[in-house]
């Protein structure tokens, strides 16, 4: 009997730039992580490896959620280190795209691989059967595809592509592993070349450049109409190409035209003269500063094909085709766009077209189910609907008939026929049976792998709905709601989760009747952010209107709804995911234990519209720093302060740890689908280990006058050197007040009023300014901060 798979430790070969992200991300996982690669010619052995791991800190997203991690990553050589391989129980090849490569290095490592280790290949479009015959044929069960996509931290894709001879149960245990400890999404793919995501993907824009040209449009108007107009991501289409690199397309390109010689579609596999002449030029996009887009100065310039230069890229969207993408019916909007004469919708038109033609006429060859291909192209390429998922968003039926249509008159990109299963009735691939399968010509429901248990409400397919649970309480602001077991889960109404005065009165509420029902709460949202934070809208109208007892109330009620969650009768855990900025961080600070989605953005940030935070947020900084094991409060409030003093965001829940936003005990979820069954579970397990609130701190040692005049030396600086404006050192000086207790004696020991008391006079000071008021004005209208 084959054992479960347990993953301790891993090795990736290869520190090219994905090996070296994956080795990352494995170790963002607290899993350890040897990174292979050849012996330098000079320096030490493992240069190549060091490089690389010293690499990680200039990429841009960062790879890894806490820089300081780049230490645990442990650089290797296949000169002197195979036998580190024998301890890792997962081993992924990430070397280049050449099977006479792979193949070498297979025949190198096999003699050194545990007999419980599973060994994997990170390729884009190799044959994994192929590899598969490099190994030793007991090795052969315990190999497989698996494709992460770029960059492999924030890319929720993983493809696994199992070889024929692939133990069945020892994938399921990679799929576990991969969704929960890493945080990914799974899609089975068949051993075909590029596989799902890139066969698909890059077939889309093959298709969308061969438009381009037939309806002589221009790069920044194909950009405008085929991003977010529909939902697809900000850089589209070749703003894309440019940052992934017009080299590599075109090697992509050409792997597609070696290696599916006989796809109906084979002529179109061959990158385009222009897409040759722009690398031939050596503009390959982002890294090389220019490629179909380049800066110049702070306009963004695009290549005009016709001028065989660069010209502003002013084109967007024609008025009718802004016009039709407006309309919200998916069915009317495919209507308007085949009707339509103007070029652009014409595009449109065609590229859904043959994107629909050749994913039905490729789905068998691929994936097993329909729900395989969407996915993997909304998780790989950011789209918010996969292909088919679109398709039937239009009315399947019509649009399968206008497809026909276009092949018959010899419109389509290929005359291949449509297969038979799309026009036999049905009005599309998913439904309340799951997602259609050609293979056995039924609906396959959704896997029910115990990882997915886990996962109370999934990414959802078009039309799937999950049971939202039963409403305990609620008002205008909030739902506390159940799905049926002790633990309630509260909710917030309002855009962007911020917070409102009937935000703060339901939270108070809820808590009240979940210390009656419940014996703990959740505070989640049913999709990002957490929060937002503060109503400003709402708050700049008080102000404006010379209202500021009402003003000083809502902030009373603020801290009010804070201290709530801190000594509730229940225990009440924060569940965050996205951002957390301002109150929305108040509140979690306060929760009896956070659980955070590893992509959580937390911040205090009232600096940037000229406050400070004053929902407990500086009064739980305070407490934090005086429990210091130094014993000195200053010690652990000077760092905080720049923290807060600059409004800095974490870019990790990870990172939230370092800078004191998140409780060194607060737990961290790499599947953000997973958040709410952690959440859950954490609130249960304090409520049966007998949890109370904690007793009111009334012994804050805090760093007095001594404290504040310390800050202040080190804003004076800075104001000086005019790095920051006199509203800045206005503002910065109340936070240090505040966070060093106020005027009292070095060493004195306050209560958490005094220090609430603190933020909210600060507070409610800074927030009369006029330059205050400009600031909150300014982000309310452009969404930007204003310094001034």
């Amino acid at each position: 009997m084959t054992h479960p798979l347990r993953i301790r430790k891993a090795a990736v070969l290869g520190a090219g730039v994905m090996g070296a992200q994956i080795a990352a991300h494995l170790t963002n996982a607290n899993v350890e992580t040897v990174l292979f690669d050849l012996p330098a010619k000079e320096g030490p052995k493992s240069g190549i490896a060091l490089k690389a791991i010293a690499n990680l800190a200039k990429l841009s997203p960062a790879p890894l959620a806490d820089g300081t991690r780049a230490a645990a990553i442990i650089p290797a050589n296949y000169d002197e280190h195979l036998d580190l391989l024998g301890e890792c129980d997962l081993i992924i090849e990430a070397i280049a795209e050449r099977l006479d490569w792979k193949l070498d290095l297979y025949t190198k490592i096999a003699p050194h691989v545990s007999d419980s280790a599973f060994v994997a290949s990170n390729t884009s479009g190799l044959s994994i059967n192929a590899l598969a015959e490099a190994l030793p044929a007991a090795l052969r069960p315990r190999f497989s595809g698996i494709h992460f996509f770029n960059p492999p931290r924030y890319m929720h894709l993983v493809e696994l592509i199992p070889a024929k001879d692939t133990d069945a149960s020892l994938l399921a245990g990679l799929e576990a592993f991969l969704t929960t400890t890493l945080g990914k999404g799974v899609v089975y793919a068949k051993d075909t070349p590029n596989f799902i995501g890139n066969r698909i993907g890059v077939f889309s824009i093959l298709a969308t450049m061969h438009h381009t040209e037939q309806f002589k449009l221009g790069f920044d108007a194909v950009d405008a109409i085929t991003g977010p107009a529909i939902g697809r991501p900000k850089s589209a289409t070749y703003r894309t190409s440019d940052v992934v690199g017009l080299d590599t397309m075109a090697h992509v390109i050409k792997t597609m035209h070696d290696t599916l010689p006989d796809d109906p579609w084979h002529r179109y596999f061959q990158a385009p003269a222009w897409l040759k002449a722009l690398i031939d030029k050596g503009a390959l996009g982002q890294k090389t500063g220019a490629g179909f887009f380049r800066k110049v100065g702070k306009d963004i310039h695009v290549v005009d094909l016709a001028k065989q230069d660069y010209r502003p890229a002013t084109e967007g969207a024609s008025d009718e085709v802004a016009k039709i993408l407006a309309i919200k019916a998916p069915a009317e909007k495919f209507a308007a766009l085949r009707a339509s004469q103007d070029p652009q919708a014409q595009f449109l038109w065609a590229m859904f077209r043959d994107l629909f033609h050749y994913t039905a006429y490729h789905l068998a060859d691929i994936a097993d189910t329909a729900r395989h291909v969407d996915f993997a192209i909304r998780w790989g390429y950011g789209w918010k609907l996969g292909p088919f998922e679109t398709w039937q968003a239009a009315g399947w039926k019509q649009v399968a008939q206008w497809i026909a249509e276009d092949i018959a008159a010899g419109k389509a990109m290929s005359d291949a026929p449509l297969p038979a299963w799309v026009t036999d009735g049905r009005d599309g691939v998913h439904g309340k049976d799951g997602s259609f399968s050609p293979a056995t010509g039924s609906d396959v429901p959704r896997s029910t792998a115990p990882v997915y248990a886990r996962q109370y409400f999934p990414d959802p397919l078009l039309g799937e709905r999950f049971d939202t649970g039963t409403t305990a309480w609620e008002n205008d602001g909030v739902r506390l709601w159940s799905r049926g077991g002790d633990i309630g889960i509260l909710s917030f109404k309002t855009k962007m989760n911020t917070v409102n005065d009937a935000v703060l009165d339901g939270v108070q509420r809820a808590i009240e009747e979940a210390e009656k029902t419940f014996k703990g709460v959740v505070i989640w949202q049913t999709g990002e952010p957490f929060s937002a934070g503060a109503d400003l809208k709402g708050a700049l109208g008080l102000l404006q209107a010379g209202k500021v007892d009402a003003f000083d109330a809502m902030v009373s009620n603020f801290q009010a709804t804070s201290m709530r969650i801190k000594y509730a009768l229940v225990p009440v855990v924060a569940a965050v995911r996205g951002m957390a900025f301002g109150g929305g961080c108040e509140f979690q600070m306060h929760a009896a234990r956070t659980v955070a989605a590893l992509e959580s953005y937390i911040g205090l940030v009232e600096a940037g519209v000229g406050l400070l935070p004053a929902g407990g947020g500086l009064k739980e900084l305070a407490l934090r720093a005086s429990r210091n094991p130094t014993g000195d409060a200053f010690d652990g409030i000077r760092k905080m302060f720049e923290t807060i003093a600059m409004a800095k965001v974490s870019g990790s829940a990870l990172e939230a740890k370092q800078l004191g936003l998140l409780r060194p005990d607060d737990i961290v979820v790499f599947n953000a689908y997973e958040l709410l069954h952690v959440a859950i579970g954490t609130a249960a397990q304090l409520a049966d280990s007998g949890w109370r609130p904690p007793l009111p701190a009334r012994d804050i040692t805090v760093a007095g006058d001594v404290g504040t005049a310390t800050l202040k030396m080190m804003l004076v600086n800075m104001l000086e050197g005019r790095f920051i404006s006199p509203h800045d050192f206005e503002i910065a000086s109340r936070i240090a007040d505040t966070l060093s207790g106020g005027q009292v004696e070095r060493g004195s020991q306050v209560d958490e009023r005094w220090l609430l008391d603190l933020e909210r006079k600060h507070f409610v000071e800074l927030a009369q300014m006029a330059k205050t008021q400009d600031r909150i004005a300014h982000t309310l209208t452009t969404g930007k901060p204003l310094r001034n």
